[in-house]
């Protein structure tokens, strides 16, 4: 057992990439280009589709929603990084702790449910087309997004307070760039068993019931796509959810590997690689991969682009 007789920690200090020294302006640039690249697409996104009447639909009212996930995300990781970068001394009190794991666990639990709402929606319009507008109605479609924000800030708050429960004493070095569970645990000066048996079945019970949903939805949708008779008709089909596919893939691929295998197998440094991956650069692609492979924001895009390039041709000859 750790002992508990040392000073309480009130503060950490995030030892981020400072074995890295070379390469801090290079890694600054980087991250600023993927924080920059992540606010312009996930705003882009929310604009074009609030703005186009073509775009009011629930497919594209959850990506709005999910947009702004992405936002959120990466602003409560990536300034904190970024300031860390041009000060000596990376250091992050104990309440600023506790609010960017709450805020963190909030969104990437809400980025997970609302994944999930997605695999619905799509299971709804691929295979009950003609119940589709009944059923995905407008209110139905907010009281989903109500329910993804209400048990994501639930479950953050019962996860944050069950890690903040445990002894921080002595020893505050925390070896990665942001508050993160694993990191922080093994910072306590206290038995910690109990706490992460209960961030599994919390993590457990959001993660299943997620995963779950999204699985069932394109074994139902897989199996409704064979069923039409024309190639072309099986095109437009998987073309409907290919992006939200790559987004499930990417996002769920880094978040089983930093949670649901043990830490042992990898490390620190493979670790904090795959978070870079995992909180700055999937917000930041996320809006690329609905844009780039969806023919209907594509569109709406050219459109706020021919738009814009008129006025600015009609203000220089007037």
């Amino acid at each position: 057992m750790k002992g508990n007789n040392q000073t309480s920690v009130t503060e950490f200090i995030l030892l981020g990439f400072s074995d890295l020294s070379r390469l801090q302006s290079l890694l600054f640039i980087v991250f600023l280009v993927m924080y920059i690249l992540t606010l312009l697409g996930n705003i882009s996104i929310i604009t074009i589709v609030k703005t186009d009447p073509q775009l009011q639909t629930p497919m594209y009212y959850f990506l709005t929603n999910l947009s702004f996930v992405d936002i959120c995300y990466s602003s409560t990781i990536t300034p904190k990084a970024l300031v860390d970068f041009q000060v000596e001394e990376n250091t992050i009190s104990l309440l600023e702790c506790a609010t960017q794991l709450f805020m963190f666990i909030t969104l990437a639990a809400a980025e997970c449910l609302l994944l999930a709402t997605m695999a619905y929606d799509r299971y709804v319009a691929i295979c009950n087309p003609l119940h589709y507008p009944v059923v995905m109605t407008r209110r139905v479609c907010i009281q989903f997004v109500i329910v993804v924000y209400m048990v994501s800030t639930v479950y953050s708050l019962m996860q944050t307070v069950n890690i903040f429960s445990v002894t921080f004493c002595g020893f505050n070095e925390i070896n990665h760039f942001y508050c993160d569970v694993d990191p922080l645990l093994k910072l306590s000066c206290s038995v910690t068993f109990a706490n992460k048996v209960v961030f599994s079945i919390l993590a457990g019970m959001v993660g299943f019931l997620a995963v779950t949903a999204i699985v069932l939805s394109y074994i139902l949708i897989i199996s409704a796509i064979l069923r039409i008779q024309s190639s072309e008709g099986r095109r437009k089909a998987f073309s409907t959810c290919a992006s939200h596919f790559i987004t499930v893939i990417l996002f769920f691929g880094t978040l089983i590997f930093i949670y649901v295998i043990p830490s042992s197998y990898f490390s620190p440094n493979t670790n904090r690689v795959v978070s870079v991956i995992y909180t700055m650069v999937i917000p930041m692609v996320n809006p690329m991969i609905y844009s780039l492979r969806n023919k209907d924001v594509k569109q709406a895009l050219r459109k706020v682009l021919e738009k814009k390039c008129f006025c600015h041709t009609k203000n220089f000859f007037s």
